[in-house]
């Protein structure tokens, strides 16, 4: 990393760390919040399912959440290939927002008071995707306890990620100038 710092411009990225925080509090202290990726991740979600479809009814349902979290992995890797260390911190926020999403949707799976969202506003093949995958492994009534500790790893995650680029931030903002 001390090589890739060089020559970076700290004050570019700093904001997106301000956001980076700002969504953490607020993904992690309300439940109910959307995040600045929801509508990337919910995108992608339904990608998922029209991906998997072929596959099957289960795999189609769980496609959606595969997906969503795929992708900001996936995003993570490339940027470790290039390297580009502070968008892997950007992505780990992503992936962070992306389980706060799911875990959302989990926690309805049992209620089923939250409308569902599908492509071109056609009546859903079921009503919930976490009802019918938590239902068909009978861990149906754990909807909550899942939620709560996805919701867990992803406040840990986006934390983490946050810090994480910071430090990028940081280590740029204190690199020596040619």
């Amino acid at each position: 990393m001390d090589e890739w710092v060089k020559g970076r411009i700290w004050w570019i990225r700093a904001p997106l760390v301000l956001l980076l925080a700002q969504q953490f509090w607020l993904r992690s202290s309300d439940a109910e919040s959307s995040g600045v990726f929801s509508p990337l991740t919910l995108g992608l979600h339904e990608l998922g399912h029209l991906l998997f479809g072929p596959f099957g009814m289960w795999i189609s349902v769980a496609g959606g959440s595969i997906v969503q979290v795929a992708a900001p992995l996936a995003s993570a890797a490339m940027f470790l290939r290039q390297p580009d260390y502070f968008a892997i911190a950007v992505c780990g926020g992503w992936f962070g927002d992306s389980l706060f999403d799911m875990a959302f949707y989990m926690s309805d799976a049992s209620t089923l008071e939250r409308d569902v969202v599908t492509i071109g506003g056609q009546e859903p093949i079921v009503p919930n995707d976490w009802n019918y995958l938590l239902g068909s492994v009978g861990l149906l009534l754990w909807d909550q306890r899942l939620a709560a500790a996805v919701r867990l790893c992803a406040s840990a995650i986006y934390l983490a990620s946050t810090i994480y680029g910071a430090i990028v931030v940081w280590r740029i903002a204190s690199a020596p100038r040619d």
